[in-house]
């Protein structure tokens, strides 16, 4: 989603655009992180777009060393006099999944998170209200799951402990961070259950996905 934004205001605006991705992927340290930013600084970018709460470390330090470049923080808040924090009212959103759920007569319900970072903290929390309402205005009893998994990248783990939540019950998992939806995904398709995407629209990505918690994500960018 912040991608798409970046190339649709260069688009629009006749700009050079690029994607500088750090180094070790998902395992990706803050001086992976800072030398992808550095790159794109050198290479002569005026604007350079960041997006998620990792990336706090570096930014802070490109930042300072770049003071005539725009940085953009997605999650984040102004860490820097040329920094401009882009957040989000997670919780809304969330609140508005965990509603819709329940009101759709959908009882057994997980919140699986990535890293409990803010953003992902703030989903949660509306996701369990959003419930709670509903199911004190249409008297049934909602059964919740919550669990951060610590990763915003698929893996077996995350697929295991959402098999366990399917056969235990849960209807519907609201993935929340990244990659680690796929895993649910997973677990959902061989359960007979259902996701919840996160941040844009993923319903294009499995018939599973009943809807998406989203935030305009390309549209804020």
């Amino acid at each position: 989603g912040t991608w798409n934004g970046v190339k649709a205001y260069a688009a629009a605006n006749g700009l050079s655009y690029k994607y500088y991705q750090p180094a070790n992927g998902d395992q990706a340290t803050d001086d992976d992180r800072y030398d992808a930013m550095k790159a794109a600084c050198d290479n002569g970018a005026k604007a350079v777009v960041t997006a998620g709460f990792l990336q706090e470390t570096a930014l802070k330090k490109i930042a300072a060393e770049y003071p005539d470049v725009a940085f953009f923080f997605v999650d984040g808040g102004s860490v820097g006099a040329n920094v401009a924090g882009i957040v989000f009212a997670e919780e809304q959103c969330g609140y508005l999944a965990g509603y819709a759920a329940v009101v759709d007569g959908y009882t057994e319900l997980g919140f699986l998170g990535g890293m409990a970072v803010p953003a992902v903290v703030r989903y949660g929390q509306g996701f369990v209200q959003g419930a709670d309402a509903a199911a004190k205005e249409l008297g049934v009893t909602v059964n919740m799951k919550y669990w951060y998994s610590g990763s915003f990248a698929a893996n077996d783990d995350i697929k295991a402990k959402m098999d366990g939540w399917y056969a235990d019950g849960t209807q519907v998992v609201f993935a929340c961070g990244g990659g680690i939806y796929s895993s649910a995904v997973d677990a959902a398709s061989a359960n007979n259950g259902k996701v919840i995407g996160v941040d844009v629209d993923q319903s294009g990505d499995s018939e599973l996905i009943i809807t998406s918690a989203t935030k305009v994500l390309s549209a804020s960018v």
